[in-house]
């Protein structure tokens, strides 16, 4: 098992690294086709024109109206999708080092008994 593990943990690793970007990728254009709708536009200008409605001081909260004329799932997709694969691919790889290392840090068998070193290996 001890062999096994760090390829198995490799396996999950690039599986992690493999399918959720693809998933995104196959799911983008049906997304942005959705996203080009006159629906989907209509309400992000209603929603920007009530925020304007609510932007002034006489209410407990100020809202700011959002810069973007374009819904930002849209602008997000098109625009920032390298860099969100690339934000998923260092951050998950980092998380899971240590998750793994972690894990092959539990499943080493070596201990200290007195002075010498002893392996159940």
């Amino acid at each position: 098992m001890r062999r096994t593990l760090p390829i198995g943990l490799f396996v999950v690793w690039f599986l992690l690294m493999v399918l959720p970007p693809y998933a995104l990728w196959t799911l983008r254009g049906s997304w942005l086709a959705d996203l080009d709708s006159p629906n989907i536009q209509a309400g992000w200008n209603q929603f920007r024109d009530d925020m304007k409605k609510q932007s002034d001081r006489s209410g407990p909260v100020q809202h700011k109206v959002p810069k973007s004329s374009e819904p930002p799932l849209r602008v997000w997709l098109r625009d920032y999708f390298w860099l969100a694969v690339t934000a998923w691919a260092v951050l998950a790889s980092v998380l899971f080092g240590f998750f793994g290392l972690a894990i092959l840090g539990v499943t080493k068998t070596e201990y200290v008994v007195g002075d010498s070193l002893h392996s159940s290996e």
